[in-house]
């Protein structure tokens, strides 16, 4: 069998996972791309704490280079969380024809947040046979179970999530982005005042690709298309959360004081024209010592149900769908395809052409 060949986009947290899951699925690394001065010209053996591999890290600014040099079939994209950062490597692979997969939680489903960034990539994708999506951990714990508990429902009245997580598992830059660090005053001016404005300035927003949406923003709208319902009306809040007692965050490089903002609970509610309401909370932050990631949805209606995940693996599960997508990502049609097209995500064992 004919292997895949992938490039790795960047080096950091994630990658470690990304790119050992993929050499043990029978997938060839064939590039590596990060913009960190201190990991630029190293073996990706080095960042796997193994023997080296042949494949040297290269600066992204090198990246067209790169891609043209190694044409792969595939490309994992694992740095920031908001599409607009990710128009670079997402525009030049769909310019290249390389398919691409990402890890950037508004990359799930961002037609709803940057509808025209998103059409952008996708009118090149389409124009160069290739497809680009995003894929995670929502993609099962935020996505496909949730849709299962709805085909198993008679009526649904409301659909409740909440999903927790450790910021300092994710880096820097997710942590500050949650608010980890600032006081409650800063918090409010920087974080919770951007969601304090009318439906009107919240279009021109979204329009304008300035919106700033939390991971449930985008996961809402991709139930909706899962379950076929009609969104009418979304909005979002952002809630500062705190703890009574110091906390040394090791991402941060810093003590957040008690009562200071160790994150934040973000939390869409969804109306649809159907009548069926989504309520959905993510909370990110700086765990204290007892506390854990958990994932919680309730789907109301005949019967109710509720499924509790504790513990769950948030970077090894969003790896390994990440992973496990790629066979999608290559035999999809060509354009900007959310994940709720491709159906099931199965296991593999093993990944090739």
């Amino acid at each position: 069998m004919e292997k895949i060949r992938a490039v790795q986009y960047g080096v950091g947290k994630m990658s470690v996972c990304t790119m050992r899951y993929m050499i043990e699925k029978g997938i060839e690394i064939v590039g590596a791309i990060d913009i960190d001065p201190n990991i630029i010209g190293l073996d990706i053996g080095k960042i796997l704490v193994r023997d080296d591999l042949r494949v040297i890290i290269s600066d992204a600014k090198d990246a067209r280079e790169v891609l043209e040099l190694t044409k792969p079939d595939i490309c994992i994209v694992t740095t920031r969380s908001l599409l607009s950062e990710l128009e670079e490597p997402l525009m030049l692979c769909a310019e290249l024809g390389i398919n691409a997969i990402t890890t950037c939680e508004e990359a799930f489903y961002p037609i709803n947040s940057n509808p025209n960034l998103t059409k952008k990539i996708d009118e090149m994708a389409k124009k160069s046979n290739c497809t680009i999506t995003g894929s995670g951990y929502q993609d099962v714990y935020w996505g496909q179970i949730v849709s299962l508990i709805a085909a198993s429902t008679h009526k649904i009245r409301k659909i409740k999530g909440m999903s927790s997580y450790n910021v300092e598992e994710y880096g820097i830059a997710l942590a500050k982005a949650h608010g980890a660090g600032l006081t409650i005053s800063e918090f409010n001016s920087k974080i919770a005042s951007v969601d304090k404005i009318t439906e009107d300035e919240r279009k021109r927003l979204i329009e304008s690709g300035k919106f700033l949406p939390s991971y449930m923003w985008n996961v809402n709208g991709w139930l909706c298309a899962k379950l076929g319902l009609t969104v009418k009306n979304q909005t979002q809040r952002c809630v500062p959360q705190t703890h009574n007692e110091d906390i040394y965050s090791s991402t941060l490089n810093m003590t957040i004081k008690a009562g200071d903002a160790t994150g934040m609970s973000a939390v869409v509610t969804t109306e649809t024209e159907e009548g069926i309401v989504l309520e959905t909370e993510c909370i990110g932050k700086v765990y204290a010592p007892n506390e854990f990631d958990k994932n919680v949805w309730t789907v109301e209606g005949e019967p109710t149900t509720t499924i509790t995940v504790d513990n769950p693996d948030t970077v090894e599960l969003t790896c390994a769908s990440v992973i496990n997508r790629i066979p999608d990502v290559i035999k999809s049609r060509a354009g900007y395809v959310s994940t709720n097209e491709f159906g099931e995500l199965k296991f593999k064992n093993k990944i090739f052409k």
